[in-house]
């Protein structure tokens, strides 16, 4: 029970990896204040991790509006009286190159992948400080690395990237600690909807994808999860700054 009795906010826990720590963080005792801005599949989730014996909240709200973003760290303290850890999972996949995308593509973007991790990071750092907790952004390894037609969405997680660095030295001397998890190709629905978009079939997708994984094959949510874990828990407490690559090998080769 590595998070027993924290209270941990997940934004984007409606689906694919957010959903699948919530799932991990509630086997290990965590109190879980989810989010997702689709009330449907947030009830849901909250069924699920209600059913496994787990405290649980959900809060439906759009963190790219600090209206949203303030509100999460405002039920997490009504209903559990703490903020310990918080996993800023919520994401938006608009991948579009610089010349076809609109300003409305980069705002909406920018504004849940960037703007949004930020406002929910800022309002939770009172409360992270007093219990010296830690967040955990969810990158990419699209923050690294140059892909077709990924303009936009590259350029949100390139920014996660310095900016996990950039909270992890200002919150430091609070002894709360900021860690990113960059995942590779993970089968998700949001993988379902990149092949939609691309018009190919699944196969065709997988069969290009998979070959760039050292380890000749596709990611798994709960891959992921295991790693947020990881760097939420005091197994990982003298680990601050750093983007954990959980992509198979697919960025070291």
């Amino acid at each position: 029970m590595r998070l027993k009795n924290k209270v941990a906010i997940i934004t984007g826990a409606g689906a694919g990896i957010g959903e699948a720590i919530a799932v991990r963080f509630a086997e290990e005792g965590a109190r879980i204040l989810l989010n997702d801005i689709q009330e449907s599949s947030g009830q849901t989730v909250l069924a699920s991790i209600r059913a496994m014996g787990a405290q649980a909240e959900l809060a439906v709200a759009d963190i790219s509006r600090e209206e949203g973003a303030r509100s999460l760290s405002d039920r997490a303290m009504a209903a559990f009286g703490a903020i310990d850890i918080v996993v800023n999972n919520a994401a938006d996949f608009t991948q579009k190159n610089v010349e076809t995308a609109e300003v409305a593509d980069w705002q909406r973007v920018m504004g849940v992948n960037v703007i949004g991790l930020a406002l929910v990071s800022k309002h939770a750092i009172p409360h992270l400080k007093q219990s010296r907790g830690a967040i955990v952004n969810i990158g990419s390894m699209s923050g690294f690395i140059a892909q077709p037609n990924f303009s936009t969405y590259s350029a949100s997680k390139g920014a996660v990237v310095n900016l996990t660095r950039s909270m992890a030295l200002d919150l430091a001397p609070f002894q709360v600690r900021v860690n990113a998890v960059c995942p590779g190709c993970i089968l998700t629905s949001a993988s379902h909807r990149e092949i939609k978009r691309l018009g190919i079939s699944f196969e065709q997708w997988r069969d290009t994808v998979v070959p760039r994984h050292m380890l000749q094959r596709l990611g798994e949510p709960r891959e992921v999860a295991n790693a947020a874990l990881f760097l939420a828990s005091e197994e990982a407490s003298f680990i601050t700054g750093e983007n954990l690559m959980v992509d198979g090998g697919y960025t070291a080769h």
